[in-house]
């Protein structure tokens, strides 16, 4: 761990992103929703700090033993304690008969954005190095929007890389797209979406075909996160995940 906090110090070996420090850290269990609001599985989203001073994201999501998706992000501690600067995420799908799809891994510090296939199909490891300005964050959006959802920022402008067809970095920008009261007035619910820029024209064509991604907030709550909705995979299921104890029908 001491060779990856030294080489991100190295000039241009390191992600511009500065997240914000969670003021929770632990486990929020969830649980996964299909399109038409049927729970099909359970889920969950931690933030830790580890031993070595780093902290930890974890989240699974997905179908009872079907596609399902398991993803990471290693982030270190900086500005004084103030930030939270990305190291390493990966991500691992598995299609509906629960059999791999390979893996997404991206080493801010290494500056390599890795495409790994199924053990055994045949297919190459794709690689792609990443610039060294790179602004990268497939995983920790729980993170990312949250100067959104509290009102901090009006709009954040990040990167996603993508690994269908050849390896590649697309552009994206979040904003919020509502906010509103519970009637009960116990919470305020933010719901934040994000788009991918893949250029004037090819954006205006594609976005009729593209998932609605959406991630809610609750800024009184000190975790902040509620729920978000993404594809579990490219071309996969898209699912809702909702911590536990939020009725998913207030997202809507």
């Amino acid at each position: 761990m001491l060779s990856l906090l030294l080489l991100a110090r190295v000039a241009g070996a390191e992600s511009e992103l500065l997240l914000p420090v969670p003021k929770q850290f632990g486990t929020v269990p969830a649980s996964t929703y299909d399109e038409r609001g049927r729970r099909v599985g359970d889920a969950h989203l931690s933030v830790e700090r580890m031993d070595d001073g780093t902290v930890r994201l974890l989240g699974q999501s997905g179908y009872e033993g079907a596609a399902r998706n398991i993803v990471s992000a290693e982030l270190e501690v900086v500005n004084g304690g103030s930030a939270l600067r990305l190291l390493r995420q990966s991500s691992a799908s598995f299609d509906q008969s629960g059999q791999a799809l390979g893996q997404l891994t991206i080493d801010h510090t290494g500056r390599e954005g890795r495409c790994a296939p199924p053990e055994g199909n045949g297919d190459k490891v794709r690689t792609k190095e990443l610039p060294g300005h790179e602004r990268i964050a497939n995983i920790p959006v729980n993170l990312l929007f949250l100067p959104l959802a509290r009102g901090d920022s009006k709009e954040v402008s990040f990167q996603v890389f993508l690994c269908r067809g050849k390896p590649r970095i697309i552009d994206a920008k979040a904003s919020v797209a509502r906010r509103v009261k519970t009637e009960d007035g116990i919470r305020d619910i933010v719901e934040v979406q994000y788009d991918l820029d893949f250029g004037p024209v090819l954006s205006r064509l594609a976005r009729p075909f593209m998932p609605r991604v959406a991630v809610w907030f609750d800024p009184k709550n000190a975790d902040a996160w509620l729920a978000h909705r993404m594809p579990l995979f490219a071309k996969g299921p898209t699912v809702m995940v909702v911590r536990t104890g939020v009725a998913p029908e207030l997202l809507h």
